[in-house]
Formats: C-alpha cells, sequence, structure tokens
C-alpha cells in the first residue's frame, strides 16, 4: 500500500501528497527512505508533542501494547505525520502509533513534516480521528463542538472544510446535548450511538436516563428504543402553558386541545421532536393555520431551545404548568 492511501482521502485532501512542500528539516536530523521511496526524517521521539488538538481522549493500553508488540517485531511500518514548531514537532497523525512506539521502546520515528497553521491543525485531528471506527462518538462531537466555538464558523463552514455532509457533524454534536450518566453509558459501552439519538426526542433528562438504563439492562436494540421512544412521546399527557411577562405575571393561558389524529400532522411533530430534542406539539385550527407549541421542563433546556433556534424571547419568558 503506497503512503498516500495509508494517510486516507481526509487527510490527503488537506495535507497534499506526499510530494508537495514538505517543511525544511533540521540539519541534524537523520533521514531514512519510505516505503513510497521518499525521503522521511528520523526524529526523536523525545522532540516529539502530542497534537493540542487530539480529539481521542481514551486510547486502551491492552491496543496499545498490542501495537507495540507489533512495533517491536517489525518496526513501524508507517511514519507519523508532524509539523516544526520551533525548535521541536508537534503530532499533527500518528499520536496512536507514538506512544506505542514509545512503550515499544523505540528512541526514533521515521516522520514527514508538513506546514500547516493552527486551524489546519485542528482540521486535520479532526479527520484524521473521523476515520477510525473505534473513537468514542463524544470525542468526535466534543472536537466539532471545539473548533465551532474556537474559530465561530457555522456547520456548514466546518463541513465544507472537511468535505462531510453537514448532518455527520450536526448528529453528533446534539449527543452533548444529553445528560452525563447517558453520555457514561455511551463512553462505556453501555448503549450505542444509535441507542444515544433515539433518546433524544423524549427531551426530559430523567425519562433519557431511565431508557438508557433500560437499554443496558434488556439489550433493547436500536428498533425497539425508537418505537418505545415515539409510542411513550405520543401518550405523554398535554399540559398547558402559560405565557409569563418578565415580572412573572401571566399573561395568558393557552391549551393545546385535543389531539387531531391526522397522521401527516403526527409525522410533522415526530420530525421537530427529532429535530429539537424535546415535545412538540402542532395544532391546526383552520387550513393553514394552527401553532406550534414546545414543551421544556426547564430553565436549562429552555435556554437550550431557544439557542438552537437561535431567536430571543425579549422580556417574556415560557413556563410550563
Amino acid at each position: 500500500m503506497n503512503q498516500t492511501r495509508r494517510l486516507g482521502r481526509g487527510l490527503e485532501a488537506l495535507l497534499g501528497s506526499p510530494t508537495e512542500s514538505s517543511a525544511v528539516a533540521p540539519a541534524e536530523a537523520p533521514t531514512v527512505v519510505g516505503p513510497s521511496g521518499k525521503e522521511l526524517l528520523e526524529l526523536s521521539i523525545y522532540q516529539i508533542d502530542s497534537n493540542p488538538y487530539q480529539p481521542r481522549k481514551d486510547i486502551s493500553e491492552e491496543d496499545l501494547e498490542q501495537l507495540a508488540a507489533s512495533i517491536r517485531e517489525h518496526g513501524l511500518l508507517q511514519p507519523i505525520v508532524v509539523r516544526r514548531v520551533a525548535d521541536r514537532y508537534q503530532v499533527i497523525a500518528g499520536e496512536r502509533r507514538l506512544r506505542a512506539a514509545t512503550k515499544a521502546g523505540l528512541e526514533q520515528v521515521p516522520a514527514q513534516v508538513r506546514e500547516v497553521d493552527e486551524r489546519q491543525m485542528a482540521e486535520l485531528a479532526i479527520v484524521e480521528n473521523l476515520q477510525r471506527k473505534d473513537l468514542n462518538p463524544l470525542e468526535k462531537a466534543a472536537s466539532f463542538q471545539q473548533y465551532l466555538q474556537t474559530y465561530r464558523c457555522t456547520q456548514e463552514e466546518l463541513a465544507g472544510r472537511l468535505k462531510i455532509n453537514r448532518s455527520t457533524i450536526a448528529n453528533l454534536i446534539r449527543l452533548l446535548e444529553l445528560p452525563e450518566a447517558v453520555q457514561k453509558a455511551l463512553r462505556e459501552g453501555k448503549i450505542t450511538q444509535g441507542h444515544a439519538r433515539a433518546l433524544l426526542p423524549l427531551g426530559d433528562e430523567a425519562e433519557q436516563i431511565k431508557f438508557a438504563r433500560r437499554i443496558a439492562k434488556e439489550d433493547l436494540s436500536v428498533r425497539e428504543v425508537e418505537a418505545q421512544v415515539k409510542q411513550l412521546v405520543r401518550e405523554t399527557d398535554l399540559e398547558p402553558l402559560r405565557v409569563l411577562s418578565a415580572d412573572g405575571e401571566t399573561l395568558s393561558d393557552d391549551a393545546c386541545g385535543a389531539r387531531t389524529g391526522d397522521p401527516y400532522l403526527a409525522s410533522l411533530e415526530q420530525e421537530l421532536r427529532a429535530a429539537l430534542g424535546a415535545r412538540v406539539d402542532i395544532r391546526q385550527a383552520a387550513p393553514g393555520r394552527g401553532k406550534i407549541v414546545i414543551h421544556f421542563a426547564s430553565h436549562e433546556e429552555f435556554e437550550r431551545l431557544r439557542a438552537q433556534l437561535n431567536g430571543s424571547a425579549g422580556g417574556i419568558r415560557l413556563q410550563a404548568a
């Protein structure tokens, strides 16, 4: 397998091919010829620092030991990719291989040196880890969120830079809205990413935690959870909402009314619930007229919904009766 393919198409697009501009190596760094015939630097592991944008937080010691054993037997077959920072280097791709090489007792590793800035460094860290099937989905989500906050860009902009679908970013980031107990179950492998996404329409944290525990205990499939969540949402009693002014005075009472039984409206409600992670009711008063009611159970949930809708409540706030 040639070196270009080893990097993966996403990394290749951002880094360029191995023959494109590499950083000038320090005079004291020896070179070796890699499998592709290109010269690589032979760097001391003590000169190399971790990637500050590395999304991967947990690396199994067992996996590291297995890779270290392979490196002891066969050597490091795939070079790591680094960038120069002053008189040292930072890992762009190959953090796990570097740790395993250190564990294997290597003092030097082959490396490709690339010229990239801070933003490209963050993007490359995301792309490399997106290509790994064993990376925790919450770690991927956190890397997306950190990038969006750091560079103040939209999900669409990030998707364009990484050459991936915006829905991939949106679906992963929404997992961070789940309560910590559910996120812990996901990290520990007690529930899957599919299970976690199926819990989002509930909106209520207590219900989400309860369902997560049931999934682990009863070994429920994703489809079973989706069906049960959908049924629970349908059976939930409707709650009237009060519109309150900033000083807490009731401005009006608004009963949601009975369900119409319209399958089209029910489908639209489910779509909005899945998008917002909250109970949503649609009431049609006449053809072309009606209301959309979004339920919330706490001030924190309201603020999350408010930010998600990108609106402003001004001096009026909603409160569940």
